[in-house]
Formats: C-alpha cells, structure tokens, sequence
C-alpha cells in the first residue's frame, strides 16, 4: 500500500487487515509521525510500514506482494505542474517498476473527465477531455496511462469520511455568517465517494476476479448537492443555509483570482478556483455500472452521520 500514512490510504490499510491480510504499508511521513489507528497498527508490529516517497528510488529490497494499491499522490486544485508530474506520474512509473509482477491497482480520480461540460452518469469510456482545468487532472489522466492496460484503475470523486482533509474543510470554510457560499443552483446532483467504499473497492480490485480494467467507485446514488450541504451543517451544529451565485458570475472571478496568485507566486491556493467551481455548479454524476457487475462492488449511500466528530 502506497500512501498509506494519507487519509485514504490508512483506510484502506485498516479494512485489508481487519479482512485478515497482510499488508506493508509505505507513506512520506516517518514512522514516529504516524498517528491515529494506522499508528497503533504499526507499533504493535501489526503493519511493516516503511518511509518512501515514491518520486526516489524505490526500496532496496522490496516484499514479495500479491498486489500493490497505489495511493500515494499529491492532491490539490492549485500547484505547479512539475510538481504534479513529479509525484503522480513519475511516482506512479516508479511504483509500478518496484513491483513489476503484483496485480496494480492504481486510484485514479474523477477529474479525469472533461472539467469543461457536466459529468452526467459518465462511463468509464468517456474519458476524452481535450484540456483540464488545473494540473491535478492533467497528471492523474497521464497517470492512468503510465499505470497501463495491465492495471485496474480506479475512479473516485469527492472521497470523504473521518479525517476528510478536502471536502469537509472546504465546505465548512465557505461559511460566512449565517450563509454557506456555493455555485449553481443547488438542484445539481453529484456522485460522492464515501472513504470506507472507496477501501471496499481497493480491496476487491486487489482480490477479486477482474485483473485489469477501469472502474469508476462512488456512493450507491447520487445526492442533491443542496441536500447534502445542508445535511453536512446538520450534522456539525451550523446555524447556516446555503446561498448560491451563478457559474457566469463566479467563474470569471475564479479566473482572476488564479492569474493573480500567479503573478504574485502565491503558493497557496486562491479561495476560488476554476476547478472547484467546476466541479460544483454542473452536474457530476458517475455510472458504477462496470464495477458492480464485474468487481462486485455493494456501496453504501451517501451518509455525512457523525460528521461532527470528524
């Protein structure tokens, strides 16, 4: 497992040895820096677990694996390209050298579709966008190749649960006052991936009957994106209501805001970008089709129970 120190790559780790598997675990992070049940899991001797960016060398002398799930990436809507290529595509190839025989399951993103048009119930035959938004697309849509025809590729969009480090504080910084900002209308609907069905998958894509091929994983429906905003304050005891303002109007302003960061060489992103407008003011639905029927996926719905505590 790669990345396994991330969010969802300690998920993943946790539901592989709770199924009786033995898994050895990679992540940036030291091993002292390793925290929460991963952490434990690794103290105890539970999961070998070893430092490794995957944009070096690979370990010296790497396990004999079944199957190698490769999380480690970097994440973000804003960035230099470099760095993007640096870690998801070149740290991909490295990956896949350093483990040459095991089955590769390579999680991959949503925002591999086009970023330009909405994403309705898309297949994973689709994928043709011509141009992405930001570089974060652009290197995971290199990636995919680079993982190969060999691979299972996985597609989540929107992976939340405890320990979100994107969605959930994303949502909760775009509350002002009693009003949570957002784009559209509301009446949108979205494909989210909960983190414990993203895991489900790995782990059927690392174990199962299909060796190779691309599958989109998401919730069992989508969800009003209303709906789930107010859902999310629900559950965090926020006294705030949703307010929308139209894609025409915020997707210009995202525009400026980015080339101004980049004038300055600001390294943090602008609270706007067109990504994230993008992927909230349209329609982003995905088919699972494909992975039901041949990996055997079961999601559950979307469910934000318990969000207070993550």
């Amino acid at each position: 497992m790669t990345g396994a120190s991330g969010f969802a790559g300690g998920t993943v780790v946790r539901a592989a040895v709770a199924r009786g598997w033995r898994v050895h675990a990679f992540g940036r992070r030291p091993p002292s820096r390793v925290t929460g049940d991963l952490g434990g899991l690794v103290r105890a001797g539970v999961v070998p677990y070893r430092s490794w960016d995957v944009t070096g060398p690979g370990p010296v002398d790497p396990p004999e694996v079944d199957a190698v799930i490769h999380c480690a990436g970097t994440v973000s809507d804003w960035g230099p390209s470099r760095e993007f290529r640096r870690v998801n595509v070149i740290g991909t190839a490295r990956v896949r050298a350093t483990f040459p025989d095991a089955r590769f399951v390579h999680i991959s993103t949503a925002s591999v579709y086009d970023p330009f048009r909405p994403t309705v119930m898309a297949r994973e035959h689709e994928c043709h966008a011509r141009r992405y938004a930001n570089a974060y697309g652009a290197s995971k849509a290199l990636a995919e190749r680079v993982a190969g025809e060999s691979a299972i590729i996985l597609r989540p969009h929107a992976v939340y649960g405890p320990g979100d480090p994107t969605l959930l504080p994303r949502v909760l910084a775009s509350v002002r006052g009693r009003r949570l900002w957002a784009v559209g209308d509301g009446r949108q609907r979205v494909s989210l991936t909960s983190v414990d069905n993203l895991a489900q998958a790995c782990l059927l894509a690392a174990s199962g009957p299909v060796a190779r091929g691309v599958f989109n994983v998401t919730d069992a429906e989508p969800v009003v994106l209303d709906e789930a905003l107010r859902w999310i304050l629900r559950e965090r005891g926020i006294d705030a209501e949703p307010f929308y303002l139209p894609a025409a109007l915020v997707m210009p302003v995202a525009g400026v805001m980015e080339a101004v960061f980049r004038v300055l060489r600001r390294p943090e992103p602008p609270r706007l970008t067109r990504y994230a407008v993008g992927h909230l003011a349209v329609e982003r639905t995905l088919d699972i089709s494909a992975a039901r029927e041949r990996l055997g996926y079961r999601p559950a719905p979307t469910s934000f129970r318990g969000a207070a505590s993550w």
